[in-house]
């Protein structure tokens, strides 16, 4: 069988459009600004920025899983109802801001992973001898299934969490101060 050059002219043209028809398009989901959103600068050294961030991580019930002088990372797990439930990972980053390293910047990234119960029913049936005798078997299968991921944008979020971080930080910086400024007393004996 031949074809006729119309005809395959007509499957070209028809290729060639499929090809230049415009893919769906996916909204922007990210703009770079200015806004300090994710980030604080603090008073303190970053290792001291990272040590307030994890005291204000395990004062809120999260598991740390990191504490370096650069990094804190926690998890906490909730469950809103039976059938679903969400994990929190937050993550700070604690970088100098100043020459003396005195000063420094804590970025913090908090990432909600949902999860929802899937449940699977399998069914079988046992015989055995030629209709003498069947047995229904049956099994069910829960599981966790991941059906979405997040970064928080909610700035309150944010802002409640860097004045935790804050607070320990005074905290820390006047548990200092009262310390050097106690006088060192050295014990003697009396004649």
């Amino acid at each position: 069988m031949r074809c006729k050059p119309g005809w395959v002219a007509v499957g070209v043209l028809a290729l060639l459009a499929g090809c230049s028809m415009p893919m769906k398009a996916i909204p922007q989901q990210e703009t770079f600004s200015s806004a300090e959103k994710y980030s604080r600068m603090f008073d303190a050294t970053p290792a001291q920025t990272c040590e307030a961030a994890r005291r204000a991580l395990l004062s809120q019930g999260y598991i740390v899983s990191t504490a370096t002088k650069e990094l804190a990372q926690g998890q906490k797990s909730f469950q809103p109802d039976g059938e679903t439930h969400l994990q929190m990972d937050i993550r700070v980053v604690c970088a100098p801001e100043s020459r003396d390293g005195k000063i420094s910047l804590g970025f913090v990234t908090a990432l909600q992973d949902r999860y929802a119960l899937k449940k699977s029913n399998t069914s079988a049936s046992l015989g055995v001898g030629v209709g003498s005798l069947s047995l229904p078997l049956s099994s069910s299968n829960d599981a966790m299934v991941k059906i979405g991921s997040e970064t928080i944008a909610s700035a309150p979020f944010y802002d409640s969490f860097f004045e935790l971080v804050q607070r320990y930080l005074a905290q820390d910086m006047d548990e200092s101060v009262t310390d050097t400024a106690k006088p060192d007393v050295a014990l003697t004996k009396s004649p």
